[in-house]
């Protein structure tokens, strides 16, 4: 037996990094193979969620008798769409397996350790320090049935979040880093005030991630929405939805035809209102929700706490007369920005808060 058991570990969950956000209703999992303490085998669970990262890793290779499987996750033991991840394991012969976290899912939770026992195969769980916080938005997925919210501001140093020179307040740097943490969510929320006034795309403008454009949401209550804009034609390549409390027959044709999904509501005030939303979101199929929206609306997001974490970009610059916001950005600055994430923007900084 290797004694390497966190350094594999975290290898797995480096590899279970990659699909993130882009494996719908699963969790994103990975899987490394060992035998006589080298790598002969990984995998991580596809892209919409099948098949799993353990039997990905196994099928691609003919002779692991012996060999011990890591993976971030409890493997599976109940049949879904596909057999259960622990029969492929007895059948290639693994003699060890380790994994980090226990699966939520009650089919499964706890099990694989006493099913693989059965089959004289040593299983244990080892915790990773490294990525201890892994599973927050799987486990908030499974036990209240929403998406994990995520958003991001960026903002000056005097903390406005408008540039009246500019159409940014940050550098490219952290614009890139933007469409990093947009791949990691199955869809993105904005607004037609936000979309309308950059003409925004909110897609994943960035090498190795251009093919990735997580489904959008626009909030539209007053159906303010022009037709003119860039996105109007691609609905081809992602899913748009349009929520509004406007039932005007003729605008709404106009996306429809354009291939818009209409989402109509009664009212989007209240803490309530958005809870209802985020529900059926998640019965749709989506468990990564990243907000990229004005200051106003994360207000919103912020006075009824339904953040999970808070992205804010910050540029070292005082903008002073150039600088300008919609509204008071009091709630942003009761929160203390002490957690910055180890990465060089330059001149900005970015700040992680968790809720």
């Amino acid at each position: 037996m290797t004694t390497n058991h966190k350094y594999y570990l975290d290898l797995a969950f480096k590899i279970a990094e990659i699909n993130l956000g882009k494996t719908k209703l699963n969790p994103s999992v990975g899987t490394v193979i060992v035998k006589n303490n080298t790598v002969i085998s990984t995998g991580i669970t596809s892209l919409n969620g099948r098949p799993h990262s353990e039997y990905n890793a196994l099928n691609k290779i003919k002779k692991c008798e012996g060999a011990s499987l890591y993976t971030t996750l409890e493997p599976c033991t109940h049949y879904g769409l596909t057999p259960p991840c622990v029969n492929i394991i007895i059948k290639k012969k693994i003699r060890n397996v380790f994994y980090s976290f226990n699966d939520p899912d009650i089919r499964t939770f706890k099990k694989a350790k006493t099913f693989l026992k059965k089959k004289k195969i040593k299983t244990k769980q080892i915790k990773s320090k490294n990525f201890n916080n892994f599973y927050d938005s799987y486990f908030l997925n499974k036990k209240f049935k929403i998406p994990f919210i995520s958003a991001k501001i960026a903002i000056s140093k005097d903390y406005y979040s408008i540039n009246k020179k500019s159409k940014w307040i940050t550098n490219k740097n952290s614009q890139k880093i933007t469409h990093l943490l947009r791949s990691k969510n199955d869809c993105i929320f904005s607004t037609s005030a936000t979309i309308n006034k950059d003409n925004a795309l909110l897609n994943c403008r960035i090498d190795g991630l251009n093919n990735l454009k997580p489904d959008l949401f626009i909030i539209d209550l007053n159906l303010k929405l022009k037709k003119n804009l860039s996105i109007i034609n691609i609905t081809r390549k992602r899913k748009i939805f349009l929520i509004t409390a406007v039932n005007n027959d003729k605008k709404i044709n106009f996306f429809k035809k354009k291939g818009f999904k209409i989402i109509l509501v009664n009212s989007f005030s209240s803490k309530d209102d958005f809870k209802k939303m985020f529900q059926y979101i998640y019965q749709l199929g989506y468990c990564r929700a990243f907000f990229e929206t004005g200051l106003t609306f994360l207000n919103v997001l912020l006075k009824y706490k339904l953040l999970n974490i808070l992205y804010v970009f910050q540029s070292n610059i005082m903008l002073k007369k150039n600088g300008l916001n919609n509204t008071t950005p009091h709630y942003l600055k009761k929160i203390k920005l002490n957690k910055k994430i180890k990465i060089n923007l330059i001149n900005d900084t970015l700040y992680k808060k968790k809720f």
